[in-house]
């Protein structure tokens, strides 16, 4: 059995036991995720399509380790004009592990022959049920919120794992550098030096401490 899943903003044909590298996911090593946009499920002779996902479908996965992939390397030139910019960047990837393909409450699209396989499957159906509760969505806020931080910093925190403004207030300067550092040259100038204490004001709900903050300090930078 087989299933097409996104994962991540991905696509990803997967299978009972195997490994998969997608974008960072927030958990710990050993953590078990599970996902329901399953695009395409697949047993034997029996199909069943999304429309665009499986109405009650899941997979469900163990995180086995953090990771980041081989560096990638970017160079620009432009000829008789003495351009040449060269970048490069290693993505933050999380290995996972499929350990069930669940398909429930979904309409199928196999011939009247494969029809009772899906009668027969009925007692999963019930199975799965305790699973899509215990499932939770990862809280992701507005990071643009914080002065100095663009569109293209914020989504490079969210794949290194910073997806709220407690994540944010919470990590040091430095490891902010390094993230930034491993994104490219072009943000590796940028000074995060303040971002954690304007993420802390904005995770208490101080935003009009935070306002006055940042019309007193230009680029979000103290001096």
């Amino acid at each position: 059995m087989y299933a097409i899943v996104e994962i991540a903003g991905q696509q990803f044909k997967v299978a009972k036991d195997q490994k998969v590298f997608v974008h960072r996911l927030a958990g710990e090593e050993g953590d078990k995720v599970s996902f329901d946009k399953v695009l395409l499920a697949a047993d034997g002779d029996n199909v069943t399509l999304g429309a665009p996902a499986i109405d009650g479908a899941q997979v469900g996965a163990k995180i086995t380790r953090h990771l980041k992939g081989d560096k990638v390397i970017v160079f620009k030139k432009k000829r008789r004009k003495g351009y040449r910019v060269k970048n490069g960047h290693r993505q933050s990837l999380t290995e996972i592990v499929i350990e069930s393909i669940v398909t429930s409450g979904a309409k199928k699209t196999a011939t009247k022959k494969a029809e009772p396989k899906a009668k027969a499957a009925a007692p999963k159906k019930t199975e799965a049920k305790p699973k899509a509760e215990k499932k939770s969505t990862v809280k992701v806020d507005d990071l643009k919120k914080v002065e100095g931080i663009g569109p293209k910093i914020a989504e490079i925190f969210n794949s290194a794992g910073i997806n709220t403004f407690t994540d944010l207030a919470g990590t040091d300067v430095e490891k902010l550098k390094e993230i930034l550092g491993e994104a490219g040259s072009r943000y590796a100038s940028k000074n995060p030096g303040s971002w954690p204490k304007q993420a802390k004001m904005a995770a208490d709900g101080k935003w009009d401490e935070l306002k006055e903050w940042q019309d007193n300090h230009k680029g979000g930078i103290e001096k």
